[in-house]
């Protein structure tokens, strides 16, 4: 509604000129009415100047307001690059890749630009959509196990989703863990997208608005239905999990519990005594000899057909049909090398290196390793032929007649070297670290394959001295 008052100076008459009517808007701010708009006609006083009205100032309380709700706004990070990666979609879990990202924190969401919008439209590029995380219920905290980089932080959502922020500069990241925290927190107790203390604000044209009333104010956002089923699936999936996992290990302690002892197994048939495997000393025990059977087998198969063989143990024989063989001695107390299966004389060779090389202690005990390459080294040979042959002397029984009879029928292949083309150093090399090896690998393999090569070679060399004569 419209009003046109005259307004006269004191002690004059009313002065009337053309151009010299200004429109005055009159605010109203009663509670519960629309802003309205009231004109007057004001007729100004000769010879002041005019005051020019902006059209388009908005009224005075609208700025206060403003200047209210932005205090009360969580924290705005306007943009800057950052390193994200997605770990998680809706609680599953993905794999993570590190990428380089413009990171805008606005009043309720985090936006992951591919790059900044200044750069898009340098390129010329249509305008980019970003990733928006809501972070309403979101879960900021520094992170050290998910990443092996520094200064990390993970953002967990409501939704399921997360998301891990890094920087090289501890600085920056500390502000946007700060920022993103407090506009999280911020959010979580306004309950929603609603901010706290602006219950009654919403957006609006230049003719901005306060409610009608406090019932039309926007209702509080709820969270959103799928939200709610994320989260009710992650607490049924780990309360399933949970589950599962006692289920298993129930099942696993009933399992062991009831499994029946090694010697019960035995007794059945189940189970059959290992050759290749098991521990010298206790192979012998078993089988009432010092020397295994097998050992003996073979030595004397070779010795029968393949002394002459060109490349005698340095040849390997079929894999295939050396385990064929290992799998037969381990089941069958009972076993014939004479068998034509068998007539290829490297198959024999290659079980016999085998057994050696699958021995848990070798043929030369762990203990006995350091002092065997000490007493190598020793410069004065009758020293070194003594020191060696005391240590060949300690050694436990099972230990001792194997070793004897192994390398006295080394020794007889090399007095067939002009057939099977085999030397000292030859054999050396093919039996240093089968027959020996240090329990611990310090890493010096090639210093330690050296000696173990010079001790065979020592004791093939001089093994009537350490040994005795043949005949005993």
């Amino acid at each position: 509604m419209q009003s046109y008052t005259k307004q006269t100076p004191l002690g004059g008459s009313a002065h009337q000129s053309p151009g010299s009517v200004q429109m005055r808007i009159k605010n109203s701010t009663s509670t519960g009415e629309r802003l309205s708009q009231t004109k007057s006609m004001v007729i100004p006083e000769p010879g002041q100047p005019q005051k020019p009205i902006s059209r388009h100032r908005r009224n005075q309380s609208q700025h206060n307001l403003g200047d209210i709700g932005a205090a009360e706004h969580p924290s705005v990070l306007k943009g800057e690059y950052l390193n994200k990666a997605k770990i998680a979609d809706g609680g599953k879990k993905l794999r993570k890749n590190w990428t380089s990202t413009w990171v805008v924190l606005e009043v309720n969401q985090l936006l992951f630009y591919k790059e900044s919008k200044q750069e898009a439209l340098s390129n010329l590029k249509p305008g980019c959509k970003p990733e928006g995380v809501d972070l309403c219920g979101a879960h900021v905290e520094w992170t050290t196990d998910k990443s092996s980089r520094k200064n990390v932080i993970q953002i967990t959502t409501s939704s399921g989703n997360e998301f891990l922020l890094q920087a090289d500069n501890s600085l920056t990241i500390s502000k946007w863990h700060d920022a993103i925290k407090n506009t999280a927190d911020s959010l979580s107790k306004g309950k929603g997208g609603t901010y706290p203390g602006k219950p009654g604000l919403r957006k609006s044209n230049s003719t901005e608005f306060l409610s009608r009333r406090e019932s039309e104010a926007p209702v509080t956002k709820e969270s959103k239905p799928e939200h709610r089923r994320s989260i009710i699936f992650k607490l049924n999936y780990s309360a399933s999990d949970s589950a599962d996992k006692n289920g298993v290990k129930n099942r696993l302690k009933k399992f062991i519990s009831r499994r029946p002892s090694m010697k019960t197994l035995q007794e059945k048939g189940l189970i059959k005594d290992r050759v290749f495997g098991c521990h010298l000393l206790t192979l012998c025990e078993r089988e009432g000899t010092t020397v295994p059977n097998f050992v003996k087998m073979c030595v004397e198969a070779v010795e029968k057909r393949g002394l002459e063989a060109d490349g005698i143990y340095r040849v390997s024989g079929n894999l295939a049909t050396i385990q064929k063989l290992r799998f037969l001695v381990d089941q069958e107390d009972e076993l014939d090398l004479d068998d034509s299966q068998w007539e290829d004389v490297h198959v024999v060779t290659g079980a016999l290196k085998m057994f050696f090389r699958e021995l848990p202690e070798p043929l030369f005990p762990f203990r006995f390793f350091e002092p065997f390459v000490e007493a190598i080294k020793t410069k004065d040979y009758k020293q070194k032929v003594q020191a060696v042959k005391k240590l060949v002397k300690q050694l436990p029984k099972p230990n001792h007649d194997t070793m004897k009879l192994l390398f006295r029928h080394l020794q007889r292949i090399l007095t067939k070297s002009s057939k099977n083309l085999m030397s000292t150093q030859g054999i050396g090399i093919v039996f240093g670290p089968t027959l020996l090896w240090p329990e611990l690998d310090s890493g010096n393999m090639a210093f330690n394959m050296v000696y173990q090569n010079q001790i065979v070679e020592f004791i093939l060399i001089e093994c009537a001295e350490i040994f005795g004569p043949e005949g005993k």
